[in-house]
């Protein structure tokens, strides 16, 4: 049975590593997954997944607005699927998440949507609300903050290194703009104790 999946952490957890990775074993063992990435997040090149480790692959992207359900259709008109793999899931639109929930009802094709859960703020990225609405089965990609306890929040650090509290919740940037934290050490460096 297809399912919607949704696999959510802080940032550099090692999320596209585990995508790259189980999309691998779709293809040696003669299997064809549809890899898909937000066309807006290019930090790895245009339309590629790539992992802070070194490894990569060619993706097609998404962008706000676009039928996902229809894309995926026409992936499937050109040969088989046998699951789609969605990189930087939280950009996903709230439609977009429902889109993905009709291709694993409607063309019993599993999907498997890669994302952070929350922004800088502590805020639930609109996509990432719908798909913990909607996912069949949640996995959390672990990462450690500083002091050792699990990261599950993150911040963005401004041109000077400091903590920002405002700004707006899509900011493409690297491990120099973002650092994962646990709730109390993101909450120090907010400056909401």
């Amino acid at each position: 049975m297809a399912k919607l999946y949704f696999h959510y952490s802080t940032m550099n957890a090692g999320k596209s590593t585990v995508l790259l990775q189980a999309a691998h074993n779709y293809v040696e063992r003669g299997m064809h997954p549809y890899l898909l990435t937000a066309r807006l997040d290019n930090r790895a090149g245009e339309a590629r997944i790539a992992s802070r480790i070194g490894i990569g692959q060619k993706a097609d992207t998404f962008a706000e607005g676009e039928d996902l359900y229809a894309k995926v259709e026409v992936q499937l008109s050109e040969g088989p699927c046998a699951c789609v793999f969605v990189d930087e899931a939280q950009f996903l639109q709230p439609d977009q998440v429902w889109q993905l929930a009709r291709v694993v009802d409607d063309l019993n094709v599993p999907v498997m949507c890669f994302g952070l859960r929350v922004d800088f703020r502590g805020a639930l990225f609109p996509g990432s609300a719908t798909l913990l609405a909607l996912s069949d089965e949640m996995r959390e990609v672990r990462t450690i903050c500083h002091c050792g306890k699990k990261a599950t929040m993150v911040v963005r650090l401004d041109a000077s290194g400091k903590p920002q509290r405002d700004g707006a919740q899509v900011q493409i940037g690297g491990n120099e703009t973002y650092v994962s934290l646990c709730r109390r050490h993101w909450r120090e460096a907010v400056g909401d104790n």
